[in-house]
């Protein structure tokens, strides 16, 4: 469903992806840790067809259109009402006119957007506008997504609501990747984990039932080179 296959990538003489490979299958979900400059986000990148390696191959079935993007920017319209933004990006998609309304609808309640459904973008806080950004990823029902820093200003309950809606697509057969700095964010939903450093997987495999304390552990001692 999603794979990567020996990618390798560098701006300039700063080396981003450093012999990456993996493959997912339908309800998996990696969550990638890595400190800032690991490379995470350019691997995501790649791996949605936005940036073509310098060697290696990657792709998801299906190409971009089966791809839920959440990443740094919100690709919203200020302009627009938050409704106005689901049904556009709907229309880009060729989502059917005849469940445009009701999945739209689903999703604002989903992400506690009932009050804000009809108010601009652009008069929106960071943790709205990155509800709605949600939204805007999986009003096409993607069969994959791809996230970038996801919980980034959502207060606690939105955050809640994010990791019970993720658990739930990866249920229902989504594959996932999941980059994040911090091991506390996006524990549970993690099949598979991988640490990054200097764009390599320095750790790679099954979550294997280990809570966020002990992955913090694995962390440090992978990242220490213990």
């Amino acid at each position: 469903m999603l794979w990567a296959c020996d990618l390798s990538h560098a701006f300039g003489a700063i080396r981003a992806l450093d012999g990456i490979t993996f493959s997912l299958n339908r309800g998996q979900t990696l969550v990638i840790f890595g400190p800032n400059g690991a490379g995470k986000t350019t691997l995501l990148r790649v791996i949605a067809g936005l940036i073509r390696p310098r060697h290696g191959t990657a792709g998801v079935d299906g190409g971009r259109r089966a791809i839920g993007w959440i990443g740094h920017q919100s690709h919203l319209y200020g302009q627009l009402t938050v409704r106005e933004n689901l049904e556009f990006w709907a229309s880009l998609y060729d989502v059917p006119q005849s469940v445009v309304h009701d999945r739209a609808a689903d999703l604002i309640r989903r992400l506690g957007l009932e009050r804000q459904e009809h108010q601009q973008v652009q008069t929106l806080s960071r943790g709205l506008t990155q509800r709605v950004a949600i939204a805007r990823a999986l009003i096409h029902d993607p069969p994959v997504l791809l996230l970038d820093e996801p919980f980034t200003g959502l207060d606690r309950l939105a955050a809640e609501e994010l990791r019970r809606l993720l658990g739930e697509l990866a249920a229902a057969g989504r594959a996932s990747v999941l980059v994040t700095h911090s091991v506390e964010e996006g524990t549970e939903l993690a099949t598979d984990i991988a640490f990054m450093r200097g764009g390599r997987f320095e750790s790679f495999g099954p979550r294997a039932g280990r809570d966020a304390a002990a992955l913090a552990a694995d962390y440090r001692r992978v990242m220490s080179g213990a």
